[in-house]
């Protein structure tokens, strides 16, 4: 084997290893990895002797550290990570402007969960067992922490017959 494939064959481990330690979960590409450097090791000796062949084991070894080394540093996650906050929030249920038996509109359709203005407020609620579709009347029955939990209000409309036909 030339030393451009023993070459070929460390720098494919060295990739896996890195690709393992960065991006991808499981392990399965450090081992891969693992039995590239393995196999490049391996040939050096083999083809080339044990002078070569420690040559490339200690190489090897310092470039794996060289590579866990730069990636933990703190300094190297900035350019993987997000640099936007989120300044978003949970429902505040403030019980007095919300009680239990109020009721209001949906805004979107609750399937189960969704969007709904009751007292001139918008949050988000949850239905109990059905889907309710939009500009809906829903009434709160419940409030756990921050889970609103609403029913949807039937409104039947009565018309009296007329007399005289």
């Amino acid at each position: 084997m030339t030393w451009t494939a023993i070459i070929i064959i460390l720098l494919v481990g060295l990739l896996l290893v890195t690709l393992e330690i960065v991006v991808l979960p499981g392990a399965i590409a450090g081992i891969v990895g693992g039995l590239f450097l393995a196999v490049g090791v391996w040939q050096s000796y083999a083809n080339y002797g044990a002078m070569a062949g420690n040559i490339v084991l200690v190489t090897s070894i310092i470039v794996c550290i060289l590579l866990l080394v730069f990636f933990m540093r703190s300094k190297t996650w900035r350019f993987f990570g997000l640099k936007t906050e989120i300044d978003s929030k949970v429902n505040t249920v403030d019980e007095n402007i919300l009680p239990i038996g109020a009721r209001g509109t949906t805004i979107s359709r609750l399937a189960p969960t969704g969007k709904a203005r009751i007292n001139d407020q918008i949050v988000e609620v949850h239905t109990v067992s059905e889907f309710v579709n939009e500009n809906e009347t829903v009434e709160i029955v419940k409030i756990d922490g921050y889970k609103i939990t609403v029913k949807r209000i039937i409104t039947i409309i009565y018309k009296p017959k007329q007399k005289g036909n």
